[in-house]
């Protein structure tokens, strides 16, 4: 089927549920390290603990990829029952996450809070490659980065507001999440809601072209063949999925690696203390949370200019530069002593955020057959999982062993990691890099 180019406001409604998404993201990656440590966690159990997400994106995102490939609703279309199906999990596990008692159950709730954003997430990625032509592919993923960028802008710094503007209580008894923290994920459960339904009811899906053939073959398509077919797609990658999964790799291994560990490095490292129940600690903690949301902010302003830095130099120079950009942002967090100028440190990585969030999938989309859009995203997810596990297992163990576990050395392999990437990114081959 032949495409039509989609206006400015068509691709900003299907795009809009990101806003959303990024609420539930961004409150996950500024505050469940502060949740864990205030439950009693170690920072050498933090990456054990935070495997609950990459594991649940291994085995959501692919077969959610696959079913949305194979369903189709007169009404609600291909991807959109996803998108609702998720957002209603995710808000309610939202409202549970900061009420959790004990470290297991946060932990647990992690699990259920991660799978659903997920579920909502992934035909997000496929709902470009259906909706766009080649031609505007970079731009719809963009205007997705936008979104993500203003959502977690705003979630991220949550837990300040609510302290600073609102005078709601950051600090808490031992053993109990800050009144603010709370407040953040009620407000997020709504934002993320909301910004899904508009999305869902604003933008229409193309039928399949032939809608009597696509029920027919899709008629006994399962949970289990789903599974299957997901795990084995591994092993049918296109070549220019191959060597974007190495680019994927290294990537996301230095943004979990930040996400870990942000909260301790900055605590520990210019703050100077490690106790949880302090003002000190959770002014720190408060501050990553503006530190995360400038980072975004950045990310959102950069996804405008991608497009034109694409035409300009290439979607492989435009990542390679964006990768270098974060690495000098995590490298010169170890140099930082005022707190203000790790909003400078922000900036590099807000550009490397921006790029990883768009240019990846607009070169992988580009290389896959439409039928199998939905599919081989989720297959990709896998090299955004893998790598979150790799650190899982192994940053605490580093840490531990080799820097006194020290998480601000977290950051710094973190960096190298980054621009590891970087330069793995100009070996890809860009199949319709002359169409954006």
């Amino acid at each position: 089927m032949e495409k039509k180019k989609l206006s400015f406001w068509q691709i900003w409604n299907m795009s809009f549920g990101f806003l959303g998404i990024q609420f539930g993201f961004a409150l996950q990656n500024a505050n469940v390290s502060r949740i864990f440590e205030t439950l009693g966690a170690d920072k050498d159990q933090l990456p054990i603990l935070w495997l609950a997400a990459p594991v649940t994106g291994l085995l959501v995102q692919p077969v959610i990829g696959y079913l949305s490939d194979h369903t189709w609703h007169p009404r609600w279309g291909r991807r959109r029952p996803f998108f609702l199906l998720g957002a209603v999990l995710a808000s309610i596990a939202l409202v549970f996450m900061p009420n959790s008692a004990a470290l297991w159950m946060a932990a647990g709730m992690l699990w259920i809070m991660d799978a659903s954003i997920n579920v909502s997430m992934e035909p997000f990625r496929a709902f470009v490659g259906d909706m766009l032509p080649a031609s505007q592919r970079t731009k719809g993923f963009a205007m997705q980065t936008f979104f993500i960028g203003i959502g977690a802008v705003v979630a991220s710094g949550l837990p300040w507001v609510f302290s600073n503007v609102f005078n709601v209580s950051s600090t808490a008894a031992p053993g109990v999440i800050p009144d603010s923290v709370k407040w953040s994920f009620y407000l997020g459960a709504f934002a993320f809601l909301s910004a899904v339904v508009w999305t869902v009811v604003k933008t229409k899906e193309y039928p399949p072209e032939d809608l009597e053939a696509f029920k027919r073959e899709n008629a006994s398509i399962g949970m289990w063949q789903g599974f299957s077919e997901a795990f084995t797609g591994i092993f049918k990658m296109p070549k220019t999925m191959v060597q974007l999964s190495f680019v994927q790799f290294f990537s996301w291994f230095a943004l979990f690696a930040m996400w870990i560990y942000t909260t301790s490095a900055v605590t520990s490292h210019i703050y100077g203390t490690s106790d949880t129940t302090s003002q000190a600690y959770n002014e720190g903690a408060d501050w990553v949370g503006i530190c995360f949301a400038m980072y975004n902010g950045i990310a959102a302003l950069a996804a405008l200019g991608l497009p034109w830095l694409s035409n300009k130099i290439t979607r492989k120079g435009t990542h390679l530069f964006a990768l270098s950009c974060g690495a000098a942002g995590l490298f010169s967090i170890y140099f930082v002593t005022d707190p203000m100028m790790l909003l400078v440190s922000m900036v590099g990585v807000g550009i490397a955020w921006a790029s990883i969030l768009s240019i990846p999938y607009a070169m992988l989309s580009g290389a896959l057959p439409s039928n199998k859009m939905g599919y081989y995203m989720g297959v990709f997810n896998f090299f955004i999982v893998i790598p979150q596990i790799v650190a899982a297992g192994i940053l605490g163990f580093i840490l531990k062993n080799f820097f006194g576990n020290d998480a601000i050395m977290a950051l710094i392999i973190g960096g190298v990691s980054m621009l590891v990437a970087g330069l793995l990114s100009l070996l890809v081959d860009d199949k319709d890099d002359i169409l954006v």
